[in-house]
Order: structure tokens, then sequence, then C-alpha cells
């Protein structure tokens, strides 16, 4: 399966560690461009500035399009369980759309669009990638 991994960039590197079992699974894997570097720590957060300049919302619209699934890695942050953020349910309304599966790694948040995310009927993985198919 053809899978985009989506979530905050506080994730970096549980992206980068994502990618490759994922890729040992036998899957093949887009991630966010520059990923390395956020997680090595040579880049920083991406701000407005670097969203609007590099386009970088249509640009993940893009990969989502050619791809089965996406997988939200949602782990805590900022003091909210599971967290998902802004372009991850940005990236999630895209992928419903586009009638592609949606992969949660870890259970809905409580915040204030959890049924929003609940509508999207997303596969809640319970943090075991493996059952992906």
């Amino acid at each position: 399966m053809k899978i985009t991994i989506c979530g905050s960039m506080a994730f970096a590197k549980e992206m980068v560690s994502m990618q490759k079992q994922l890729e040992t699974l036998g899957h093949k894997v887009i991630v966010p461009a520059n990923l390395e570097k956020h997680a090595a720590g040579t880049m920083s957060m991406e701000n407005k500035a670097e969203k609007i300049e590099l386009d970088l919302i249509r640009g993940y619209f893009e990969e989502i399009k050619k791809t089965d699934a996406v997988l939200v890695l949602n782990y805590d942050k900022n003091n909210i369980k599971n967290y998902i953020g802004g372009n991850s349910l940005i990236e999630m309304a895209f992928a419903h759309v586009l009638n592609k599966k949606i992969f949660l790694l870890n259970a809905i948040p409580q915040i204030s669009y959890s049924d929003e995310i609940e509508a999207m009927q997303p596969v809640i993985l319970n943090g075991d990638v493996s059952s992906i198919n």
C-alpha cells in the first residue's frame, strides 16, 4: 500500500522511524518535505510564511492524491492526549474527500473537533501499524 504520513512536525523523529517501519512491512511511504532536517533539528518548525512560500498545504494535497491512505501520527502534544492539529485535520479531510483510507495511530483526541474526526471514520490502530492493509 502507498501511505502518506501526516502529523505535527514536532513528531518528525517519530515520522522517520514510522517511515522505516512501514517500508519494512512492504509499504511505499510519503513523508513531509524536509523531514530529515526537522528530525535532525537543523530546520525549525514551519511557520505561516514558509507554508505560503513553499505552498506546503497544496503540495501535500497532491501527494495524498497519489496514495492509498494517510496515517496520522497522533501522539501527545500541548497537554492533549493523541493530538491532531490543524494541518493534520486538513490532510485527513483531503483523504476523506478523495475516498482514501484514514488511519490514526492512536485513539481520537478529545478536542473541539473530535466529531469531525469521527465523521471521517478513521481506522484506529492502537499503536499497531502491522494491521494496515
